[in-house]
């Protein structure tokens, strides 16, 4: 909100605990007016997506924002849960109640090009999950792209993977889209593992969240409780009460991107059968190797790639933005 004016974003996500999160923090930012959030299938399948999205907007006391499913499957791939990370509602089990609110009467993409389109200032796209409805919204009305701003996406990873050894889920999830999305044509921000995993909220923090009488902050505290902030912890485990922020860290990123380091570097997408598939290739190379000297230069998507974080600022600008 440099210039004093609301940030006009849209939410593309898979809700998701960590997808949750973000949603409490962008319907609470003063900076961020959420115009509308679209759902795809990824952590969960899609109506669950939908139903936990609305459950979340519900329980964070948000204005009425338009919300709509999209796809309830990767464009070639069959859909892959990660129940086993998110319980198997997608919302870590909480038993939240079903939401009284009820979606749009029209499709993602629909909604996706409408909301863009009449947006009197350019929109900054958040997708925190799998890249179809992003895909199919570039193929099908390419006109979207001049009003588009920016399209800072949680995904990939300049290092090391986690639904494979060099495959980061929502890329993995869906590799053909994920390359469409990098064709864009617009400036990118990949938000991937490399700064992901890094954004942790303290215990004490949580529990003093998952204490407080506002259902919205409560909601985050339990949420942070679900997500362990080591890999590989269980959320169950007592010992282990801090919470990574996870996707939320790069609705942050759209509200504070001075807390964020990011490197303009080539990325690519491993679309190839086999071990390396869903990969982001980021070419942090000082110069050209023998593969370019030999075979000439390929042209590859120049991408804002984010590799450090400014923890404890993310930490307190969520805490402060949230815990009303």
């Amino acid at each position: 909100m440099t210039d004093g004016q609301r940030i006009p974003v849209i939410i593309d996500c898979d809700t998701g605990v960590d997808d949750a999160l973000a949603l409490l923090f962008a319907v609470r930012h003063p900076a961020l007016d959420v115009r509308a959030i679209t759902c795809v299938a990824g952590n969960t399948d899609v109506d669950g997506v939908v139903r936990n999205t609305l459950t979340v907007l519900e329980q964070a006391g948000a204005p009425e924002v338009p919300v709509a499913r999209g796809a309830e499957r990767p464009l070639i791939e069959a859909p892959r849960s990660a129940r086993h990370v998110h319980g198997h509602d997608g919302m870590g089990d909480l038993g939240l109640p079903e939401p009284t609110r009820r979606p749009a009467d029209v499709d993602a993409v629909t909604l996706l090009r409408r909301e863009i389109l009449a947006s009197p200032r350019p929109v900054t796209l958040i997708p925190t999950a799998p890249l179809t409805n992003i895909a199919l919204l570039l193929r099908t009305h390419p006109e979207v792209v001049r009003n588009i701003g920016r399209i800072v996406f949680m995904g990939g990873a300049a290092a090391v993977g986690n639904a494979t050894p060099v495959a980061e889920f929502n890329v993995w999830h869906d590799p053909e889209a994920a390359a469409i999305l990098l064709t864009a044509g617009v400036p990118i921000t990949m938000y991937g593992l490399d700064v992901f995993t890094r954004v942790v909220v303290p215990a004490a923090q949580v529990r003093r969240l998952r204490a407080s009488g506002e259902p919205g902050a409560r909601l985050a505290g339990e949420l942070l409780a679900h997500r362990p902030a080591h890999p590989g912890s269980r959320p169950d485990d007592p010992s282990e009460t801090a919470g990574g922020l996870g996707d939320a860290g790069a609705v942050c990123a759209v509200a504070d991107p001075e807390g964020l380091t990011t490197h303009r570097l080539p990325v690519d997408v491993s679309l190839a059968p086999g071990p390396t598939r869903g990969m982001t290739i980021v070419d942090r190379r000082a110069r050209p190797g023998e593969s370019e000297l030999h075979d000439g230069t390929r042209e590859q998507p120049l991408v804002d790639v984010a590799l450090d974080v400014d923890v404890e600022r993310y930490v307190k600008l969520y805490l402060a933005t949230v815990d009303v």
